[in-house]
């Protein structure tokens, strides 16, 4: 059986690619670090649909830890692999550079780029072995694209990621593994919640913040056979803010 992984799948925007991916009717991992009673929100909320979900608790930007959980889980499913794998796993910290304490850069970078590294690297070998491939998709964010004031850490993880992906589809392309990207703006959760969404919203051509679903129905859709074609690509969704 082929399954799905969402790191930092709890709230957000992995909680709503989760439900998405669940719909299809593919398994679902749900990765978090610390919000358990979310995680086992997101669970019940998919399977009161129909669907299936397991939790999956590490941190993506401890290498030993998603090592010991990604082996323990292979050795309890020894006939299933992970097929489908969304990096969403990512936190801010603001703050204009002069004023940036090295924790604050190194977190960041820890959690969007190592975090990809670490959980990619494990899972890729299975995808490759097996005839079906399989489909990974990258969060990145529109602050990668165009850098954003006060988060030249952000800016600089995200932009590393469009990057990786990009260079990742090549090396996994004849193996019918896919790589793509997705590039938010300004979606109404909970990393937002702080921003002065007024101020923001007369800056997007739509007046008004994407839906975490709307970010969600793109991402299943490069999970699915339909995209089978479809890799190496960075896809907006913004709209119309950066284009």
């Amino acid at each position: 059986m082929k399954f799905a992984l969402v790191t930092g799948g709890s709230r957000g925007l992995g909680k709503a690619i989760c439900v998405e991916i669940a719909k299809m009717g593919i398994p679902v991992i749900i990765n978090y670090r610390s919000n358990e009673a979310a995680a086992i929100q997101v669970k019940s909320e998919i399977e009161s649909l129909g669907g299936c979900a397991e939790l999956m608790r590490f941190d993506v930007g401890n290498a030993a830890e998603v090592e010991a959980s990604l082996d323990g889980w292979q050795e309890e499913h020894p006939y299933d692999y992970i097929a489908f794998l969304v990096n969403n796993a990512g936190i801010r910290q603001d703050n204009v550079m002069f004023m940036m304490p090295d924790q604050d850069w190194h977190a960041v970078i820890n959690t969007s780029l190592n975090g990809f590294f670490y959980v990619t690297r494990k899972l890729l070998p299975k995808m490759m072995q097996r005839k079906h491939g399989g489909r990974i998709v990258n969060m990145s964010s529109l602050s990668g694209l165009k850098g954003m004031q006060g988060q030249v850490n952000y800016s600089a993880a995200k932009a590393a990621l469009i990057g990786a992906t990009k260079a990742l589809a090549l090396e996994v392309a004849s193996r019918n593994v896919t790589v793509n990207a997705v590039a938010p703006g300004f979606i109404d959760t909970d990393m937002t919640k702080e921003l002065p969404q007024d101020e923001l919203r007369q800056l997007v051509p739509m007046k008004r913040f994407g839906k975490p679903e709307e970010v969600a129905a793109l991402v299943k859709f490069l999970l699915s056979d339909e995209a089978a074609y479809i890799t190496g690509e960075v896809i907006n969704i913004n709209g119309g803010l950066y284009t």
